[in-house]
């Protein structure tokens, strides 16, 4: 992920994450992307029922929990490895997590153990008292997803008032006091609402905004010729740009960030650059400690069958499953290849990527996309926007 708010407008200095040591155990969550350690996050699909039908579901959720789910102690065990191996976060998700009977014990032995919790939900299963109950547990943080305003979002969740819900789930949880944020998946049918979120953030004071770029998983797949192009995705980052730093100039200070498409970086540095070379030195360190995509190695997937992910969207490869070897033993085992691999995926980009004077600050981008568009993991990720002349394989 791309920290806008904290890069472009200069809510983090370089000196933050080093006055904590970069170690993840001690940096606050708004600075777990500067970790040197890169223990990862795990997301857990912790079921797979929802009660909605996104278009562009990574988990392809149905309106039933998988047969084989974790069961309540198998998911106290995991849970229990996560904590004891200094995973920082555990972010619950689905389907929709909130559909599982047990979540609210899950929650309270995770943050029991010392383990971050952070809830990836539509919202729209948030009362009043599921808020209250959510943050008398201790959770660090709900995401909740929109993806437009009432009749994008509703078309593209599949169910008509889903918007209405979900902006109840935010009422709701910020009155608890929950940390609340937003969740927008960009493609080419919503791309027009990124303003009117904007909007709704300042509008509603919502302290948090995550704005993800396509990834061609689940029936997310379906929607790969529905992509921004390069244009459009650089338009798309441009506004998103521009308003953040808006927002800061009026006072509000919002943390904006764009995940999944890590040529966000040196976009946006090549046009600091361009506004403010001192603060562009400082945001190129912070990229590199950044150090770009993280898959298999900063963030990784428990699915609600068990089965170990790079992350929640590359589901056509498992390295185990955490029924038959904690997850800990199976994310440092060096005999697993493709796992060691995305360790060191510099090494094994192949095409621009790999001639990318880049590579140190992006990582290759995304390997499920590239993998989904070509059938090739180490092909160059097509929804790299940054021109051959932006990355050093061609002259002005």
């Amino acid at each position: 992920m791309i920290g806008i708010s904290k890069l472009y407008c200069g809510a983090v200095e370089a000196s933050d994450p080093l006055r904590y040591g970069r170690h993840s155990s001690r940096l606050p969550s708004h600075l777990l992307q500067f970790s040197e350690d890169k223990k990862p996050v795990v997301v857990w699909n912790a079921t797979r029922a929802c009660n909605l039908r996104c278009i562009h579901c990574y988990a392809q959720a149905g309106a039933r929990p998988a047969a084989d789910e974790l069961t309540t102690a198998e998911g106290l065990s995991l849970l229990d490895d996560l904590a004891d191996f200094g995973a920082p976060v555990v972010l619950f998700s689905g389907g929709e997590p909130l559909l599982r009977p047990d979540l609210m014990g899950l929650i309270r032995h995770a943050v029991g153990r010392g383990l971050r919790a952070v809830l990836s939900t539509n919202g729209t299963l948030i009362t009043a008292d599921t808020a209250k109950e959510l943050a008398d547990l201790g959770l660090s943080y709900v995401g909740i997803s929109l993806d437009g305003l009432a009749e994008t979002n509703d078309r593209f969740r599949g169910q008509a008032g889903a918007f209405d819900r979900a902006m109840a789930g935010i009422e709701h949880s910020g009155r608890a006091g929950l940390k609340v944020g937003l969740r927008f998946t960009i493609y080419r049918h919503n791309a027009a609402a990124i303003g009117p979120i904007f909007d709704l953030l300042e509008e509603r004071d919502i302290p948090r905004v995550c704005f993800y770029h396509l990834v061609y998983s689940g029936r997310g797949a379906g929607l790969m010729n529905e992509d921004l192009t390069h244009a459009e995705t650089r338009a798309a980052v441009d506004l998103i740009l521009d308003r953040t730093r808006a927002m800061f100039d009026k006072g509000k200070n919002p943390e904006v960030l764009t995940v999944d498409n890590h040529a966000d970086g040196p976009y946006l540095y090549l046009k600091l650059l361009k506004e403010d070379p001192v603060r562009a030195a400082e945001v190129l360190e912070l990229l590199r400690m950044n150090e770009g995509n993280s898959s298999g190695r900063g963030i990784g997937c428990v699915s609600w069958d068990g089965q170990v992910h790079a992350d929640q969207f590359w589901r056509e490869h498992s390295f185990g499953n955490v029924r038959e070897r904690p997850f800990s033993r199976i994310w440092t085992d060096p005999a697993i290849p493709l796992l060691a691999e995305l360790k060191d995926k510099k090494s094994h980009v192949t095409g621009r990527c790999q001639a990318c004077c880049w590579l140190s600050v992006c990582a290759g981008n995304f390997r499920a996309r590239a993998e989904a568009a070509t059938g090739d993991p180490w092909a160059p990720d097509p929804a790299c926007y940054l021109t051959d002349q932006e990355i050093g394989i061609a002259s002005a």
